[in-house]
């Protein structure tokens, strides 16, 4: 009976050893999205929802990110990104096992309740390593204008020229910026009083509270807030920019390589900004004053929709992760 009682404690052990190296045994390595930045604070929410506590946070831009996971050194990555990701599709190129995870019915229960992001379901066909659809959220990219620096004239003009002249963007995310789209993301959002005018004479309908101006001379060199170079802000970004200064008289905007959405949004608040790309969830809290923000930013006011945010998560198949669940405790 003692042999028989021994024999079934060392298959107990052994079987917890074979789940202990089925998952890894140990903390993985989770590339997050840079400190201060939107997906930084989705990654965060997406490892609550799981209640995975036990990790190690890169808080790398994707691109760098994306390179850890092709090297091995990273297990995980999330990124907000258009789809399809030219990055994703680099990386696949390079790896050859790229793996995409869904999330959970429960997770995204959980990302719901808890922010502005919403349910999305990326298409097998967006890259061709996907076998199946892959289940994940969304949210917005949007951009918001500094009340102090953007006069009516020039929120106009820059309204008018994201519609009208987005065919000079080669960015495949470019063709999102259209009449159609362009008050995607406003939701609750004050709206820049020269934007609100153009798309008001587009026929477009909203009843969102004009923002109040207060720029006393419009400066004519302008900065645009937008995100690590390996992510789509960036290079998205500096083609807007061209754009603009192509089509805009009397102003010139340079693109700024930065953490994104949180970064950008304070700031504008603090005078060292105009223009900011972000996520259309943070801009809430920004303007009520909640999440990553103990006070509301009264200077800032949304211009117009850029591009749908899709929440990408990916791993290797040499990891052996299949899903979050696989990590939590």
């Amino acid at each position: 009976m003692r042999k028989l009682r021994v024999i079934g404690f060392i298959g107990i052990l052994l079987s917890m050893v074979l789940v202990l190296v089925a998952c890894g045994g140990e903390a993985k390595n989770i590339a997050i999205g840079p400190a201060g930045s939107a997906t930084n604070t989705v990654s965060k929410l997406i490892l609550d929802a799981y209640g995975i506590e036990d990790y190690n946070a890169y808080e790398e831009g994707f691109g760098d990110a994306a390179d850890g996971v092709q090297d091995g050194n990273i297990d995980i990555s999330i990124g907000i990104l258009g789809l399809p990701a030219a990055s994703i599709s680099n990386l696949q190129a390079s790896a050859g096992d790229v793996k995409m995870l869904s999330l959970s019915k429960d997770a995204i229960a959980h990302i719901e309740k808890n922010s502005a992001y919403r349910e999305f379901i990326i298409p097998k066909e967006s890259y061709d390593f996907l076998e199946e659809d892959v289940t994940t959220v969304t949210a917005y990219a949007i951009l918001m204008g500094n009340t102090d620096t953007i006069s009516e004239e020039l929120g106009y003009e820059l309204a008018k020229v994201m519609i009208e002249n987005s065919s000079e963007i080669s960015h495949a995310q470019g063709a999102q910026m259209t009449l159609d789209n362009a008050l995607n993301g406003l939701e609750d959002l004050p709206i820049h009083p020269g934007a609100a005018k153009y798309y008001q004479e587009q026929g477009l309908e909203f009843d969102n509270p004009i923002a109040e101006l207060n720029v006393s001379e419009q400066p004519s060199e302008l900065v645009l807030g937008t995100g690590s170079s390996g992510g789509t802000y960036y290079p998205l970004g500096g083609e807007m920019a061209t754009v603009w200064n192509n089509n805009i008289d009397g102003i010139n905007v340079t693109n700024r390589e930065t953490s994104a959405s949180l970064e950008n949004l304070a700031a504008m608040r603090d005078g060292n900004m105009d223009l900011g790309m972000t996520v259309h969830g943070p801009a809430i809290d920004a303007v009520n004053g909640e999440g990553d923000f103990d006070a509301p930013i009264e200077n800032v006011a949304f211009i117009g929709h850029i591009y749908p945010e899709i929440i990408q998560i990916v791993t290797r198949e040499a990891t052996g992760i299949e899903s979050f669940d696989d990590l939590a405790k």
